[in-house]
């Protein structure tokens, strides 16, 4: 039987969680979100999520040593024993280095990192298009529903509104961030993983095909 350790890396807006969530389903493994994970916490509006949500609202990154004990928890959990997909995490060099060890005790078990890859052109574009449904929270692209004011998922009409992180501004400081501080992980995983690296400028159909192709 085939376990599936991956890591969906790239920078925000390529299309990971989307990509991850199809994976899951169709490896039957779970989809491991710090993104859903926080904002769980601060739709709780305790106090890490109330941090959290300040940080995110900058478009900078959480802390590490809270990211790394919300993915320790997951990872040591029963449903990550026979495969996860971590979604968003490792996101610097740091969470990178103290994530090793813990994959090594656990699994004992080499990572298969899956890299969308799309230019921030692309990205910007695809990020300033998303908005998010205010009644049943989610999230959608204008840009490929056949209609811009009604929600596909609860049938709303008029209900989405424009996330702060999601702000042209904010987009650009978070793609500044990725670039200095998440794309070395890259190096630190040659030698460690195996790298597959994806075209994200492809259709959700395509993409998925190319990472069942890869994975097989």
């Amino acid at each position: 039987m085939n376990y599936y350790r991956l890591i969906f890396f790239g920078a925000p807006g390529v299309g990971k969680g989307t990509q991850a969530k199809i994976i899951s389903a169709k490896l039957h493994i779970p989809h491991i979100s710090t993104g859903d994970i926080l904002r769980s916490a601060i739709s709780k509006k305790n106090e890490l999520g109330i941090k959290a949500k300040v940080l995110m609202d900058k478009g900078e990154l959480v802390p590490d040593d809270i990211m790394v004990e919300l993915v320790k928890d997951v990872l040591e959990g029963n449903k990550s024993k026979e495969g996860f997909i971590l979604d968003g995490f490792p996101r610097t060099l740091h969470q990178a280095k103290i994530l090793q060890p813990i994959v090594e005790e656990l699994f004992n078990e080499e990572l298969t990192l899956i890299t969308l890859h799309a230019d921030n052109r692309v990205i910007i574009d695809r990020l300033a298009q998303r908005r998010m449904c205010n009644t049943c929270g989610n999230i959608v692209n204008l840009n490929f529903l056949p209609d811009s004011k009604k929600c596909p998922t609860c049938g709303s009409v008029n209900s989405f509104i424009k996330r702060k992180d999601d702000e042209v501004e904010v987009i650009k400081n978070r793609l500044e961030i990725f670039h200095k501080t998440t794309k070395p992980v890259l190096d630190f995983y040659e030698g460690k993983a195996v790298n597959h690296v994806i075209d994200a400028t492809l259709s959700v159909e395509e993409i998925t095909k190319e990472i069942l192709k890869v994975l097989d």
